[in-house]
Formats: C-alpha cells, sequence, structure tokens
C-alpha cells in the first residue's frame, strides 16, 4: 500500500482512502481541526469512487462512527464484537499473494492469513473481489487489529450443522459407495468419509449368507461398488469427524404403519430371505422381514439354522415380540413345548441317563430327552480337560437331577457315574 494513503470510511462495505494526515497533540486550535476535517472531506469526495486495490494491504480503519439517533446509539450499544468461534460474513475487499481480506461493518477488517490461508488456498482461488463469504474467527488479538478468520473452519462449522439439521429431518442423501469392508460400506458426503454399517442396510441389500462366513460377506458387499444408493445421515461426531449413515431410516414410516397389523402372537406364513449363525430372516410381506433367533428355531439344540431352514423356503411362524420397529419372530413356538411333558415325568433328586450333546465354558450340556437338556457344571470335575475327559460328546452317563424348573426350561445335573 501508499505509504501516503490510509482508509477513512465505509461506503457501502467497500474501503476508501485519503492522505495520510501528520498526528496533531492535544494543543492543536480549534480552527487548526477544522481546516484538517474539510481538506479530509475533499480528498474523500474526489477519491470516494476508488476501491481499494487487490494488491495492497488494507489497515483497519480507526473512524468511529457517532450515532446521529437515539435508535441509532442503542442499536450500536446491543451488536456483540464478533468472538472466537463464531461465524462471519463480508465482502472480500482484497485478495495478495498470502491473505485476503474481508469487510466486517461495524467492527473493521478481517483476514485470512498463514496456515488458515495456506489450507483454504484452493477455495480462494475461485473467491473474487466483492464475493461475500462465510468464515469461522479464530483470533481477535492481531497486532494491527484485525479479526483473524479462517475459510476451511467455517466451512467445517457449516457441513458438520448442515449433517445435524438433515439428521433432524431424515434427508435422503444419494451416494456413491466407495469402499466395502466386513463390518458395511464407506461413503463420502461434502468430503467427508462416513461409514454405512451392513446392520443398516435395507433388506435387497443385505448380505444374506449361510453360516455368517465374513469373505462371503465382503464379496456380497463389494457388489454395491460405485453403486449410488439413497441414505439419511443417523450419527454426526464433529470432533471425531465420524458421519454414520443408514438406509433403513427412509422406510421407517411406512414399515410403522404396515406394523401395525401384526400383533404378539399372529401365526403367519413367510419366506426365508436370509440364512445368518445367529438365526433366519422372514419376509412376511413387501417391506417387512423378522428375525427367527437361533435359540427359536427348534427346542433342541441348534449350532447351523441352515440345517433346519433354507432360503426360498416357506414356512409358517409366530410373532413373540414387536419392538423398536422390529419384529422377532419364532419357529419353535408352533411346536408342542418338550419342558410340559418332561415336568410329568421328573423331579429334583432323579436319577436319570442323559446323554452329552454340547460343551461350553460353564461345563457340558446333557439331554434326558429331545429338547430338555441340563447343565453338568465344571466344577464337578475341576477343570475343562478333566470333564471332557470324563465325559465324552456322544456318550450317555447316569445323573441326578439337582435343580429341576421346568417354567423356566432351567435344570442343573450332577455326574453319577457311568451308564451301566
Amino acid at each position: 500500500m501508499n505509504e501516503h494513503t490510509i482508509p477513512v470510511a465505509h461506503k457501502n462495505n467497500m474501503l476508501f482512502f485519503g492522505k495520510k494526515k501528520s498526528v496533531q497533540t492535544d494543543t492543536q486550535t480549534e480552527s487548526d481541526v477544522q481546516t484538517l476535517s474539510q481538506e479530509e472531506h475533499t480528498d474523500t469526495n474526489t477519491l470516494e469512487s476508488t476501491p481499494l486495490p487487490t494488491n495492497q494491504k488494507p489497515v483497519k480503519e480507526k473512524v468511529v462512527k457517532t450515532p446521529t439517533s437515539l435508535m441509532e446509539e442503542l442499536v450500536m450499544k446491543s451488536i456483540t464484537p464478533p468472538s472466537i468461534g463464531d461465524i462471519v460474513e463480508g465482502s472480500v475487499v482484497a485478495i495478495e499473494p498470502t491473505a485476503l481480506y474481508i469487510s466486517l461493518p461495524p467492527f473493521g477488517t478481517g483476514v485470512i492469513y498463514g496456515r488458515e490461508f495456506q489450507n483454504a488456498r484452493d477455495v480462494i482461488r475461485k473467491i473474487n473481489i466483492g464475493d461475500v463469504i462465510s468464515a469461522k474467527v479464530v483470533g481477535t488479538d492481531h497486532p494491527e487489529s484485525y479479526v483473524e478468520l479462517s475459510l476451511k473452519e467455517a466451512r467445517q462449522a457449516l457441513i458438520w450443522a448442515e449433517a445435524e439439521d438433515y439428521i433432524k429431518h431424515k434427508t435422503p442423501l444419494d451416494l456413491v459407495v466407495k469402499e466395502a469392508n466386513k463390518g458395511g460400506l464407506l461413503l463420502e458426503w461434502q468430503g467427508i468419509a462416513g461409514f454405512l454399517p451392513a446392520s443398516q442396510l435395507k433388506a435387497e441389500h443385505y448380505p444374506r449368507v449361510e453360516g455368517g462366513d465374513k469373505d462371503r460377506i465382503l464379496d456380497e458387499l463389494r457388489k454395491l461398488l460405485n453403486q449410488t444408493i439413497t441414505v439419511t445421515i443417523i450419527t454426526a461426531i464433529p470432533k471425531e469427524g465420524k458421519l454414520i449413515f443408514s438406509e433403513k431410516n427412509l422406510i421407517e414410516k411406512d414399515r410403522e404403519k404396515i406394523i401395525e397389523k401384526y400383533g404378539i402372537g399372529d401365526e403367519v406364513s413367510g419366506t426365508v430371505t436370509g440364512i445368518v449363525d445367529f438365526g433366519a430372516f422372514v419376509k412376511l410381506e413387501d417391506g417387512l422381514e423378522g428375525l427367527v433367533h437361533i435359540s427359536e428355531i427348534d427346542w433342541g439344540l441348534v449350532e447351523n439354522p441352515s440345517h433346519f431352514v433354507r432360503v426360498g423356503e416357506k414356512i409358517k411362524v409366530k410373532i413373540i415380540e414387536i419392538k423398536d420397529g422390529k419384529i422377532s419372530l419364532s419357529i419353535k413356538a408352533l411346536k408342542e413345548n418338550p419342558w410340559k411333558e418332561a415336568a410329568k415325568k421328573y423331579k429334583k433328586d432323579d436319577t436319570v441317563t442323559a446323554v452329552i450333546i454340547k460343551y461350553n465354558r460353564h461345563g457340558a450340556l446333557a439331554s434326558i430327552e429331545e429338547g430338555v437338556a441340563g447343565l453338568v457344571h465344571i466344577s464337578e470335575f475341576g477343570s475343562e480337560e478333566k470333564l471332557r475327559e470324563k465325559l465324552e460328546l456322544g456318550k450317555t452317563y447316569n445323573f441326578k437331577i439337582t435343580l429341576f424348573d421346568p417354567k423356566d426350561q432351567k435344570m442343573a445335573l450332577a455326574y453319577a457315574g457311568d451308564k451301566k
């Protein structure tokens, strides 16, 4: 900037320049002040159509506006100067190779410089003098009284605020699938990477893999690469830069209306659409699926759901729970409960024969008849190794019933020796 000029006034949010005056002492006469004021007025009128040169650094204006009315005075007093973290908006008045200046009336001038300028240089290349832009206040103690600004932080703040608004209104977004992993899909919105968990995929995109093989699940998810899918944002955590998406959120309202037609205890027909290690999915009608948990497939031991149902098979199920928009189904609830008959035949302290059907971390499960099994606790044997040496899978032994509760389907057994 020419050392003989300084900004002296705003006009239509633009800075203008006048001749630099020497600083007078307190002994300056009233006539001197009047003469100086007249000269400045003349200089300003002459140059009022001259905008700030784009290659010159503006100095924050020192002129303090005097209110001309009581109302204007009250308005000026009510205006709070920008503080760190605020988002401000103003017109670009100068662009230098390493700094950008924004007019922020009535608070003077803001500057984007240093690291903040470098971080936003790709955006700044597209900005012109006169453009109105938003920026975030990152400093208020600049040595030349500028308001220090960040374009990048402002953009990030606005994006995260927009994300929160999208969550509130469940705004649909059409995004391209960028990557896939064993847990779900990676998408990108506004330059921020986000995750779409497999559990949040709609029915037609969910990887139906028998046995829950993770490699096969990944193969199924990869089929969605480069496809555009419609999702909503369900979680936004700015501090962690985390976005979570969902496909399910868009059909919740329709799903809720469909679910209203069903009640707990209803016996319905459906088609098995998928088998996973924890159960089977059954389609009841378009837009509505329920889960048969592995524990609800049969009264007997179920280790692999695919041994009991097949994808595409039409089956009958009973609705046992409706909660949070989800339907839980049961196949075994349509069969006779074997514990009812067992209650008539067995009681505590009876000696019975049972076959070892499974080991777990608590001991071994022994079945006295189909669908009725009890736990032989590991503490009887001292260690898992000794238990497995004494009780072999598939073999039958004598046991004493130490706990029998057919209502809650619980039974505990104590080893009573090999079967004679």
